[in-house]
């Protein structure tokens, strides 16, 4: 049997945190999940070039609010915006925005029961705004080995975007005065973004960091 249980408790991002992580949990599914087996996820952000992207473990019996939340972390957005996921034809969302926006409630429904074949594909969006839009691909399934502690991320590549920057193609434009110095609008960018913002940067101890939160536990084993 897997070792690694999840804690629902979506608290704050710890240090190395941009911001403080909003909570959204489910009060109507078990405050724990202990899974015997985990998907593998390839997380890709649509329209990225080149691609965004990370590839986690979560776990088989996921309820889809919990996958919101490992998806915030392992992305790098702070939880502050609406989101939905579509699968099979059908949006799954936040109760509290299902009455508006016709989402079906996502805190009833298990990964494992809406998405069972490898390479199937799901959409994930976040802030309706800026359209930030998640292509996932389930690769496989894998067993849990003991004393392995999920969500965690195994790869990826670039830094997320920033929160409230206009969506992909402005994020890309924001990137273009940032390498250009002699643009007018460099210096206010760059301030904007933080001197020490880097797009191509990916940091996997830091977002596991942030997972190990979630499963109650700062210790990750990677699979051999």
């Amino acid at each position: 049997m897997g070792g690694g249980s999840i804690l629902r408790n979506g608290q704050a991002n710890g240090s190395g945190g941009p911001k403080k992580f909003k909570n959204g949990i489910s009060k109507h599914l078990p405050t724990r999940v202990s899974p015997k087996s985990a998907y593998q996820l390839k997380v890709t952000l649509k329209r990225s070039k080149p691609p965004i992207w990370r590839r986690i473990l979560v776990p088989q019996n996921c309820p889809l609010d919990l996958l919101h939340l490992i998806l915030q972390r392992a992305m790098g957005w702070t939880n502050i915006h609406l989101h939905d996921f579509y699968l099979n034809g059908e949006y799954y969302g936040d109760p509290a925005a299902d009455n508006v926006l016709g989402f079906k409630n996502e805190c009833e429904f298990l990964l494992s029961d809406l998405v069972s074949k490898p390479r199937q594909k799901f959409l994930y969006e976040y802030d309706f705004g800026d359209d930030w839009e998640h292509e996932i691909v389930f690769e496989k399934l894998l067993p849990l080995k003991p004393g392995m502690q999920i969500p965690l991320c195994l790869a990826g590549e670039r830094a997320c975007p920033p929160e409230e920057c206009g969506g992909i193609w402005s994020y890309y434009k924001m990137l273009e005065v940032l390498k250009n110095k002699k643009h007018p609008n460099h210096r206010e960018t760059r301030a904007w973004f933080g001197t020490d913002f880097d797009p191509e940067e990916f940091s996997l101890k830091w977002v596991n960091k942030q997972l190990a939160e979630l499963s109650g536990s700062n210790m990750q084993k990677q699979l051999k």
